[in-house]
């Protein structure tokens, strides 16, 4: 059953502990931008993650996807809307996928890694777009945020081969 989207919001309770991670802590649900606000949310996050061994961090980044993948599934299911747009855990992942390639921890690298994310989020270019379109449920909301977190991870690690 498809609902419109201010219908949708309303279905979602904050203390539900899986539409609060879908929500990105509720910063999904700014009226402006969720998924932009969604990815600013996501690095005080990142920030505790760095200080962990890449390994920690790669285990933890793991569980994150495959907890996000049944947390996206029920809340847009709960939602009655495939994929709407207050549901970022998606760009939480994204981010800290891009994150995990700036070659220096400094707020210029990780603004970088914030726009290049948005931009590939956004206009979602081969292949982003292809996995957007074909694949559906939970994972069809995570992939494309997944290969965009990759992609921008590429273009950073690139970047800072170049310039560092």
């Amino acid at each position: 059953m498809l609902v419109n989207k201010d219908e949708a919001k309303s279905r979602l309770s904050m203390r539900n502990p899986w539409h609060l991670l879908a929500t990105g802590f509720g910063s999904g649900l700014s009226p402006w931008v969720p998924g932009t606000m969604g990815s600013l949310a996501a690095i005080p996050f990142w920030y505790l993650l760095r200080l962990l061994p890449l390994e920690l961090y790669s285990l933890l980044l793991l569980l994150a996807i495959s907890i996000g993948v049944y947390l996206c599934h029920r809340t847009a299911r709960d939602m009655g809307v495939h994929d709407h747009g207050s549901i970022v855990w998606d760009e939480f992942i994204g981010m800290w996928i891009t994150l995990l390639a700036i070659p220096v921890n400094s707020w210029r690298w990780v603004l970088a890694g914030f726009v290049v994310f948005r931009i590939l989020d956004m206009w979602k270019p081969w292949p982003i777009r292809w996995f957007d379109r074909n694949v559906h449920g939970g994972m069809g909301i995570m992939v494309d945020d997944i290969v965009a977190g990759i992609i921008s991870a590429a273009i950073l690690w690139l970047a800072g081969s170049w310039f560092c």
